[in-house]
């Protein structure tokens, strides 16, 4: 779920990841009403090597502690990715970290909650 943190955080994430520290695409004018599900910001997030090492970080993460959550009995994981507003960064982030969960066979849901 991509969430922006002057709305409010979101109350049932189990993991609250905090992508305010990427550049924030809506300082540019041709990026600005765009948002992270568009391809320009999406690009423009991720050539961030901070962005890279988050994405790469978070899935490394979750591949190694699902089967701890399995092994509880727990049976779904909601990663919360907030930014200022929840329209660029954090929407970016949540969709790279959907892709590579699906590409490792994981079932993923998406929400895109201040969109």
């Amino acid at each position: 779920e991509s969430f922006g943190y002057k709305y409010g955080v979101p109350q049932e994430a189990d993991w609250m990841l905090d992508a305010r520290f990427i550049s924030n695409p809506l300082y540019l004018t041709s990026m600005r009403h765009l948002t992270g599900n568009n391809m320009k910001v999406r690009e423009f997030v991720m050539r961030h090597e901070l962005a890279k090492k988050l994405v790469d970080n978070v899935a490394q993460l979750v591949e190694s502690l699902v089967p701890g959550y399995i092994k509880e009995g727990k049976y779904s994981l909601k990663i919360a990715v907030g930014c200022t507003g929840g329209r660029h960064r954090s929407v970016a982030i949540s969709n790279e970290l959907a892709e590579r969960f699906r590409a490792a066979g994981k079932h993923v849901v998406v929400l895109h909650r201040d969109l």
